[in-house]
């Protein structure tokens, strides 16, 4: 059923991994250049990873249990992409020259939550299809 609410939050989590780090900046460096994802294969592989697997997770529907699983994995990955970030971010603040945090560091954030909120709603139908099977 792709009119459930995990799948806005699940194409949420497709449009913040994969459009938005290409769009938003996610830090500048030391001469003042924006660096956005593609400018680093890691980050993008990462980002991408991310949007595909989510877009992946919307089509299984019917097996709740993968769905959840799938959706588990995706937390793990952009746990290890929010990692990345944050080793970053320390390495940026040991400069001579002041480099900025940008917004598109936030972005894994983001999808946890929108991750988490997509588990939540996917564990509500599967103990509703639960008590409907007890029912019978």
């Amino acid at each position: 059923m792709l009119q459930r609410i995990q799948t806005i939050y699940l194409l949420l989590v497709v449009i913040v991994n994969g459009a938005l780090p290409f769009w938003v900046y996610l830090w500048t460096d030391a001469n003042g250049a924006a660096v956005y994802a593609e400018s680093d294969v890691l980050y993008s592989a990462l980002f991408i990873a991310s949007a595909i697997l989510a877009f992946i997770t919307i089509f299984l529907f019917k097996n709740r249990k993968n769905q959840f699983v799938l959706n588990r994995l995706n937390m793990i990955l952009n746990l290890f992409l929010l990692g990345f970030f944050v080793y970053r971010s320390l390495i940026l603040s040991g400069e001579i020259n002041i480099s900025e945090k940008g917004i598109g560091m936030l972005l894994p954030v983001v999808s946890i939550v929108f991750l988490v909120l997509a588990n939540r709603a996917i564990k509500k139908d599967e103990d509703l299809v639960k008590s409907v099977d007890r029912l019978r």
